[in-house]
């Protein structure tokens, strides 16, 4: 056997050797937020606006009931202490945010009919400010406009995330209490990071890990 089969074979074996130990490497983080997010999905409510279509028109209004929707419940979960009161909250506003998203649809000119209602949703990996929360299925609010054929929108009514994101910085000192009082110290650490580089390290990794979860 010549010298440049050798190192052939050498390169190969190192190479499957690598992919190997990466993919252990992988599956034991997907494993371990996987975990994570079975633990999430009981102490998080988020929110999921889908709106009719794409167009322009749809995607704005979507816009539209999302802000109406947050101004409204935001003072009423403010003081809320647990996932069963806000989630109690949110189910007796049922009808008036069906109410209050039928009048935002009607007075910029449409009839779209809407639908009301918790139930778990797929979410994908996303940042807000210092908190990255890993892709799964989550408890939310969802609010589907018409057909609900269009790109939608999600943030996190409790913990109050629904407006907070990078361009504004950490969460505040406030959202940031909530946030570890219903996570736990391992749970918190995971998902919450203080630098931009801990925060793009743990975006790739949780959007490697959301890619092989897609893929098996």
């Amino acid at each position: 056997m010549n010298k440049i089969k050798i190192r052939l074979i050498i390169l190969i074996s190192t190479l499957i050797g690598i992919i190997s130990l990466m993919t252990v490497t992988i599956s034991g983080e997907a494993k371990k937020i996987d975990i994570a997010v079975e633990d999430y999905r009981d102490k998080l409510i988020r929110f999921h606006v889908i709106a009719n279509s794409d167009s322009d028109e749809d995607q704005e209004l979507k816009l539209k009931v999302r802000d109406a929707v947050i101004a409204y419940l935001e003072p009423k979960l403010a003081k809320s202490k647990s996932i069963q009161q806000s989630e109690k909250i949110i189910k007796n506003e049922y009808k008036e945010l069906e109410k209050i998203s039928k009048n935002i649809i009607e007075e910029n000119g449409y009839t779209y009919e809407v639908k009301v209602g918790i139930k778990y949703s797929k979410f994908p990996t996303k940042q807000y400010s210092s908190v990255i929360l890993p892709a799964g299925e989550y408890k939310a609010l969802k609010i589907v406009i018409g057909k609900g054929q269009g790109k939608n929108w999600w943030c996190v009514m409790f913990p109050p995330l629904c407006f907070v994101d990078k361009q504004n910085g950490v969460i505040d000192k406030e959202t940031d209490a909530k946030l570890k009082s219903v996570l736990t110290k391992e749970e918190y650490e995971l998902i919450t990071k203080k630098t931009d580089k801990e925060m793009n390290k743990v975006k790739v990794k949780f959007k490697v890990v959301e890619i092989l979860q897609s893929i098996l």
